[in-house]
């Protein structure tokens, strides 16, 4: 009876997506003047064209989502939501919420992060951690400035979603600031956190950390189960000046637990203005694509340990079934 439930959960969910209006996509490389920081940057956006969308990220490990290349962008004014993926992953890691929010009227922009993409694993640029608030500003710079490929941008509502590493990153373009001594000496306590790791082999540089790097054109911003918090000020979280909603996975987790990282942001974010949801059943991996069957082998062949990205936690609902949760639950609270 279960497993008839879901799978007709599923058949609706499928339904309702394919019923949703038509989605462009475009991909691109923003140059940098001193060629050293090139952007590969993709967008999702409304369109008003009937041709019949294809895959457009076909890989043998995870699902993709159907768009239309290059497609004439739809009239009007969208909302623009720019993506931040995390440590290691890509723009493709969640085309999933892209597409979906693409067919409910976002303009979606994302891009890969020199040095913390599995595009790019180069250590130079990995140090240069206080470029993803960079290339977010950079992302919405590019967008702006073309309204006939993509459309028009809504005055006052563009928004940033991070995921683990990229939850960071949105943090930080909205104004908080990071402190790599309080980072270091809360890692001295907490020794066992997966950020700890990440952040030693990505060796920053500490002084432009510490700087702002905030945009102030981005008026809300979205954390999927994100690292580093501990590092950011409470003096800057207190005084947040966007509304923030945040999402942690609640499958318990040594590594990355929800209340020393999401739950414990959160608390020291302003009251009014922040809302906090707990996914029981979610893990870190469940804000990540889909993986087909196989996926997972074919992942451990090329990097043994790190096929559990495909797996979620134990009784858990559908992967696909909590992402329609998720979108659900940042739709809502970006339309307020």
């Amino acid at each position: 009876m279960k497993a008839a439930l879901i799978a007709l959960l599923l058949t609706c969910v499928t339904s309702t997506v394919f019923a949703s209006n038509p989605v462009g996509f475009q991909a691109s490389t923003l140059p940098d003047p001193n060629n050293e920081r090139p952007l590969e940057m993709v967008v999702w956006y409304p369109s008003s064209i009937t041709a019949t969308p294809k895959v457009i990220d076909d890989n043998p490990v995870f699902f993709s989502a159907l768009a239309v290349r290059d497609a004439p962008a739809a009239v009007g004014e969208h909302p623009l939501v720019v993506l931040s993926h995390g440590f290691g992953g890509s723009w493709g890691n969640q085309e999933w919420l892209a597409s979906a929010l693409a067919q409910r009227g976002f303009i979606v922009a994302a891009v890969n992060h020199p040095g913390t993409t599995s595009k790019d694993r180069s250590a130079r640029a990995a140090a240069q951690l206080w470029q993803r608030p960079v290339d977010i500003r950079r992302a919405i710079d590019a967008v702006l400035a073309q309204p006939n490929q993509f459309g028009e941008v809504l005055p006052g509502r563009i928004a940033v979603v991070g995921h683990s590493l990229g939850g960071w990153t949105a943090l930080e373009v909205a104004g908080a600031r990071f402190d790599p001594e309080r980072f270091a000496e809360d890692c001295k306590v907490h020794r066992q956190l997966a950020p700890c790791a990440v952040y030693q082999q990505l060796n920053p540089a500490q002084a432009p950390l510490a700087e702002d790097l905030s945009d102030k054109r981005v008026t809300a911003i979205v954390s999927l189960d994100l690292g580093l918090s501990r590092g950011f000020t409470d003096q800057s979280l207190a005084a947040l000046p966007v509304p923030t909603l945040v999402i942690a996975a609640g499958v318990p987790s040594t590594e990355l637990p929800a209340e020393l990282e999401s739950a414990d942001l959160a608390k020291r974010l302003p009251p009014a203005s922040t809302r906090y949801v707990e996914i029981s059943d979610a893990t870190h991996f469940s804000f990540m694509a889909v993986c087909k069957p196989g996926g997972e082998a074919l992942i451990e062949k090329s990097s043994p340990g790190d096929g559990m990205i495909c797996r979620d936690g134990e009784g858990a609902r559908p992967r696909e079934v909590i992402q329609q949760q998720v979108t659900s639950l940042i739709v809502e609270f970006l339309a307020r």
